[in-house]
């Protein structure tokens, strides 16, 4: 093994986060065709099935991982209390961000049908997603973060799966077009809280006055009247960002 590719392997063991190409260059003092040559030969090093470690390119940069298959001994070895996994209202906010951003939470409410404000609390507390700016209304939105990719596996957005691929089960379909239903009943006000909802309220994420009406004129009717909130409370408004490009979001 070269030098450089020695010195960039223990680069990116140190690191704990994904390693960029700039930050490569910087750090080894090289040029850009011998640090190709050498991630090209740690690649190759690295390979899956070869070693322990797996040279991977993540979150715009490159790491070294566990190999899938010394996980059950890894688990072992550190046992320990493990970060819960997303609940379902967590994992409905985050699709709808990771989709849409950047994407306000009046506007999460009206299409999951409840408050977004736990789960967009909890999302952000774990680093999954960021404010990015204001809305036209004066609204915060919300982009995810470097950490959502790392964590999903994606180099960038253009990883996230096509929409036009989901094949929902029999389940699904019937589920959705409960959902549906109900949530037109609701907009007639004929309609009693669901289950479902009780679920999300349970969990914080409460039936949301903003999302009866299912309709882009009360996203901005509510976003208006958290803009109100939050410089009743003494926020300053943000100038919105730029809407995300097909580069990484920077971390928060």
């Amino acid at each position: 093994m070269t030098p450089l590719a020695r010195t960039i392997e223990a680069l990116l063991f140190l690191s704990a986060e994904p390693v960029t190409e700039m930050e490569l260059l910087a750090a080894c003092e090289c040029s850009e065709e011998d640090l190709a040559e050498a991630l090209a030969e740690l690649t190759e090093a690295f390979a899956p099935g070869q070693r322990g470690l797996e040279l991977r390119e993540l979150s715009g940069g490159w790491t070294l991982a566990t190999a899938a298959d010394t996980e059950p001994a890894a688990r072992r070895l550190l046992s320990k209390p493990r970060t819960p996994p997303l609940s379902p209202a967590q994992a409905e906010t985050l699709a709808i961000v990771a989709y849409l951003q950047p994407v306000s939470r009046p506007e999460i409410t009206r299409i999951r049908g409840v408050s977004a404000d736990s789960a967009a609390g909890t999302l952000l507390e774990r680093g999954l997603i960021e404010e990015s700016g204001r809305s036209p209304f004066g609204a915060v939105l919300y982009r995810t973060t470097s950490l959502f990719l790392k964590l999903f596996g994606m180099t960038s957005l253009d990883d996230l799966p096509d929409v036009a691929e989901w094949d929902p089960t029999p389940e699904e379909e019937s589920d959705l077009r409960e959902r549906l239903l109900r949530a037109g009943e609701a907009r007639a006000g004929t309609a009693p809280a669901t289950t479902e909802l009780e679920a999300d309220a349970a969990e914080g994420d409460a039936a949301d006055p903003a999302a009866e009406g299912l309709t882009p004129e009360a996203d901005a009717e509510a976003e208006a009247a958290e803009a109100e909130a939050g410089a009743a409370a003494g926020e300053e408004p943000e100038i919105a960002d730029e809407p995300p490009t097909d580069d990484v979001p920077p971390s928060a």
